[in-house]
């Protein structure tokens, strides 16, 4: 594998089978869901920060401003305490490989409510955003060590783009990491 081909981020795809089966969302008890509201940002900047993104502030968020949908941007908000405690964004994107596409990005989660399916419910809400805005070509770029957002992008029903040559030996590391089923033959399909 060169150098430049260990660096290439991962990439998921939601399925073409499934472009109109937009997939449900659920929440725990005691948390709600929401789009973004102005004067989110010192707490999705929080929220960032405790899921290993540091750095976040107005002018790395800028750039990503203008590519979010309308009614695009989730938090999962629990209750309680009214705190942001994950979001997902869903991003107009495109490239060679996705033209009109629509990106799930940033998805993070504070630790502290880990294990509630939070990164999941901010996930879908994004998938179903895309879905009912009429994209076709959704998918998300994330890393190899980054274990639970992989395991809920496959729970979710996302599946890896094998679209460089070292992809699958890559994927089957992972889905052994994650005891997941391995099967790049219903990928390409």
């Amino acid at each position: 594998m060169s150098e430049n081909e260990s660096y290439k981020q991962l990439q998921m795809v939601w399925p073409g089978h499934l472009l109109n089966a937009p997939p449900v969302m659920r929440l725990p008890f005691g948390y709600t869901l929401r789009t973004y509201r102005r004067g989110d940002e010192p707490h999705f900047y929080e929220v960032m920060e405790l899921a290993g993104w540091p750095g976040w502030n107005d002018e790395k968020l800028q750039p990503w401003i203008s590519r979010i949908l309308p009614e695009g941007w989730f938090m999962a908000v629990h209750e309680e305490s009214s705190e942001i405690v994950a979001t997902a964004m869903a991003l107009h994107s495109h490239s060679e490989l996705h033209p009109f596409g629509g990106e799930l990005g940033w998805l993070a989660s504070d630790p502290a409510h880990a294990g509630k399916g939070l990164g999941m419910a901010v996930c879908a809400a994004v998938t179903a955003r895309f879905i009912d805005a009429g994209y076709r070509n959704i998918h998300l770029y994330t890393e190899h060590w980054r274990l639970a957002a992989l395991k809920t992008y496959l729970k979710l029903g996302y599946i890896p783009l094998l679209y460089t040559p070292e992809m699958p030996e890559r994927w089957k590391t992972i889905c052994a990491q994650l005891r997941w089923p391995f099967t790049p033959e219903v990928w390409r399909s």
